[in-house]
């Protein structure tokens, strides 16, 4: 399990180990996080690990966030102490926790993977259009962008939700809510060709349902889609990490950054709560941030 230079240390986790039946890992980084404090109350005070108060504790996670730890693991070492000094306190060797009352640091949510607008130019165009499986890929790929509709419902389209009259598709989403959803003039074109020139070809007689199916003549699934995202990033020369939810993080994204509105945005993404919204004004943030230094003079 490493070695420890706290001999109360090493109680407490041998203590645990017998309790819970805990990982050789899990031990190792208990003992670097508790190991870790005691050296530093050492250094600041020379007190020890009983005589600890709260505002010992306090001061070690804001030292450990001023050197640039992160939040998670911040968060990660009181959950270790909290732990500790509930075990000395369950023992009576001390009269009050010193982790009590002490809120965890704060994570946030952490920001949306997405794509610059010249990376989905470069995925929408990578698709072989002169083959019926590349122009079914294509026209999925543009109604991701255009729609930002959850692959599910991307998938799950049926015939009946798309008015390529009016340029919509209707979809119900979570809470079966059903919301309208412009589709623009690019899928549009694209949809139509894969409806008249690919769909027909690849069913071959066969009735389906859903609007986009496979060579086997069956649905598209979302793992099917997934794959294929996957084979078109590579293809387009996109070495990032990418799903399909990377494109409806891309379509929400790009509408922040060109002046749409936040609740448009929330309408269209078909989200009950604007709070579930606002992290992509986080990352429209963050890129005009990047725009303003690479392109100011003074940046």
């Amino acid at each position: 399990m490493g070695q420890r230079s706290d001999p109360l240390i090493d109680q407490f986790l041998d203590a645990i180990w017998m309790e819970r039946g805990l990982s050789k890992n899990t031990l190792i980084a208990y003992g670097n996080d508790l190991n870790g404090f005691a050296n530093w109350l050492h250094t600041q005070s020379a007190l020890n690990l009983l005589l600890v108060r709260r505002e010992n504790v306090q001061a070690y996670l804001a030292h450990r966030l001023a050197r640039q730890t992160s939040p998670r693991t911040a968060a990660r070492q009181l959950s270790t102490l909290r732990r500790f000094y509930a075990w000395l306190l369950r023992g009576n060797r001390i009269l009050e926790d010193p982790t009590a009352l002490i809120e965890a640091p704060r994570l946030g949510r952490p920001l949306p993977k997405t794509l610059t607008e010249a990376e989905v130019e470069a995925l929408l165009g990578a698709p072989d259009t002169t083959t019926v499986l590349g122009l079914r890929d294509r026209a999925m790929l543009e109604i991701l962008y255009a729609s930002g509709l959850r692959v599910s419902e991307l998938v799950n389209l049926i015939p009946s939700q798309i008015n390529l009259q009016q340029g919509v598709v209707r979809v119900t989403g979570k809470g079966n809510k059903e919301r309208l959803v412009p589709l623009g003039e690019e899928a549009i074109v694209w949809l139509e060709r894969y409806l008249s020139e690919a769909r027909p070809s690849m069913l071959n007689g066969r009735p389906c349902d859903a609007v986009f199916v496979t060579q086997r003549r069956d649905a598209m699934t979302r793992q099917a889609f997934w794959y294929m995202i996957k084979r078109q990033a590579i293809a387009a020369g996109i070495d990032k990490p990418l799903s399909p939810h990377t494109v409806r993080h891309a379509f929400a994204t790009h509408l922040l950054n060109h002046g749409a509105d936040l609740r448009v945005v929330q309408m269209l993404l078909g989200h009950s709560d604007l709070s579930t919204t606002q992290i992509y004004t986080h990352v429209a943030r963050a890129r005009l941030k990047e725009l303003h230094a690479r392109h100011h003079p003074r940046g």
